[in-house]
């Protein structure tokens, strides 16, 4: 199940995953385990991603119901 939408977001803004991983201090595997959904960034971790897109937090989920 793909909980984040990460790899879209950077995507959407021309960033890297190595970008990211530089801003944050994160090695490159790391980012990149999340941008595939293997692992989930921390809330503390997703909420400091947000604030680097300049983007709303709930931008990096994905819905987890239908309407």
């Amino acid at each position: 199940m793909k909980i984040n939408r990460l790899k879209t977001a950077l995507t959407e803004q021309s960033r890297t995953s190595r970008w990211l991983a530089k801003e944050l201090g994160k090695s490159p595997s790391t980012v990149s385990r999340w941008c595939t959904n293997e692992v989930q960034p921390s809330i503390e971790t997703l909420s400091e991603i947000a604030r680097l897109l300049k983007i709303d937090v709930r931008e990096l989920l994905n819905p987890t119901t239908q309407n």
